[in-house]
């Protein structure tokens, strides 16, 4: 398995054909997943090289189908995981492990294991964190862009409706993301409320 070269393989991928009006999707996205999934996986004694490298490399992967169609990108990512990581010498058990992590990003969350589980919080780290609304803005732009939302209002209904229905999977992320998601959470039906 040659890491190293998947990511440089991917990363140059995604940078040459994401659209630029991915606004939260783009590679900044990937690249903060890749950064989450190595605090939460350490986090939750994650130390297999193997399965680190596994969870790095479905991080890079995990939205790379949005290069070719936004709709079914899980898919679309697992399709071009296949193709690059045979060719990086990733086996067959590897690749469906990856695939799998992929897989269990797609809303809503439905992790099988402990790496999947690790990939789903890191996926969405950032609605515990302090740049939630920073972080959100992108993927506020991002949906109006698409047509996907309207207004203001629709979003933040949005937002709402997501926030209370989530949950985090592991111990780190219940016990480090999920008060300042509840803040978040909090703020958003203030704003709403305010009208």
């Amino acid at each position: 398995m040659d890491f190293e070269k998947a990511k440089e393989t991917i990363v140059r991928h995604l940078e040459q054909n994401l659209p630029v009006d991915l606004f939260y999707h783009g590679i900044h996205h990937t690249l903060d997943v890749f950064d989450a999934v190595l605090i939460v996986a350490k986090n939750e004694k994650i130390d297999s090289d193997e399965d680190l490298a596994l969870l790095k490399t479905a991080a890079l992967f995990h939205d790379s189908g949005f290069t070719i169609d936004a709709s079914n990108h899980e898919e679309c990512g697992c399709d071009l995981a296949r193709g690059i990581l045979l060719a990086c010498d990733y086996s067959g058990s590897q690749i469906d492990q990856i695939c799998g992590m992929i897989m269990a990003t797609k809303i809503p969350q439905q992790p099988l294991n402990l790496l999947e589980c690790i990939i789903c919080d890191a996926d969405l780290d950032y609605l515990g964190r302090d740049d939630f609304f920073k972080i959100g803005d992108t993927l506020y732009q991002e949906l109006k862009a698409y047509n996907k939302i309207q207004d203001v209002l629709q979003w933040n209904q949005l937002q709402i409706s997501f926030l209370s229905n989530h949950q985090y999977h592991t111990e780190f992320s219940r016990g480090n993301r999920e008060i300042k998601k509840q803040e978040n959470l909090k703020q958003v039906m203030n704003i709403v409320s305010k009208g």
